[in-house]
């Protein structure tokens, strides 16, 4: 069974930092191409940052240079480190495939950042 579970959240001053992690099951990083991605309520759920099968990597114009997609394919992990924050990064993250799969859809990791 195809399971993600994300972790690393919490509260955060403005500018400051955090790591979330996406633990997956079975091969499913090395794979395939994975996503994190941001919901708030009022807002559809978008793309923060991607990364391919051969590493390449992209990221959502609000996030770029502050935030970075990587993975560790040994420990079928996903993860995004996010620096100077800012209070419009608070959402609910997840990671996922990419493009997405309705199925996979975990919980999530709440990340709110305080002015």
């Amino acid at each position: 069974q195809v399971q993600l579970v994300e972790s690393g959240g919490g509260l955060v001053q403005a500018g400051g930092s955090l790591r979330l992690s996406c633990a997956a099951s079975g091969t499913i990083v090395s794979i395939n191409s994975m996503g994190w991605y941001r919901q708030t309520p009022g807002k559809q759920r978008e793309l923060v940052a991607g990364i391919t099968v051969g590493g390449s990597t992209n990221y959502a114009e609000s996030v770029k240079g502050r935030f970075t997609i990587s993975r560790d394919t040994a420990k079928n992990t996903v993860y995004l480190r996010m620096n100077s924050l800012k209070p419009e990064d608070t959402a609910v993250y997840y990671c996922n495939l990419h493009p997405s799969r309705s199925a996979y859809w975990g919980q999530g990791t709440q990340v709110t950042v305080s002015s």
